[in-house]
């Protein structure tokens, strides 16, 4: 994927992105599988986890995380989707993992004020547009 997609994808963005270091996991809907991870980019529409071994794009998720300081889990149905892994060519050791998207909008409203009034520096994050 070329900078000039990427670019013109961050600006159709709905919600502010923050740099994270989140603790995640997932169940893949249909076979069940159970994965966990660190994510590193969090907004109320997805997040990203880098990953040397990332799920196909297109792959159903139910994600659960808990932001920090809060007592809520968030769970969220999502997808993957997009994923680059070594073989994705042009795509530094920085980039490769997965983007999913959370497919609940009322869960992403609500997470998206969750997020508004939480300091960046609770979240341990910088906020990236």
């Amino acid at each position: 994927m070329t900078s000039e997609v990427r670019a013109g994808a961050a600006d159709k963005r709905r919600y502010r992105r923050l740099t994270v270091r989140l603790e995640v996991s997932w169940i893949v809907e249909g076979d069940g599988r159970i994965g966990t991870a660190t994510a590193t980019t969090l907004g109320a529409g997805g997040l990203f986890v880098p990953s040397e071994e990332p799920l196909p794009a297109r792959t159903q998720l139910r994600m659960r995380f808990r932001l920090p300081g809060g007592a809520e889990v968030h769970e969220l149905p999502a997808r993957v989707v997009w994923a680059n892994d070594a073989a994705t060519p042009g795509i530094p050791a920085s980039g490769r993992g997965m983007g999913i998207a959370f497919q609940d909008k009322n869960a992403q409203t609500r997470l998206a004020r969750q997020l508004e009034r939480i300091p960046t520096r609770v979240l341990g994050a910088t906020p990236r547009d």
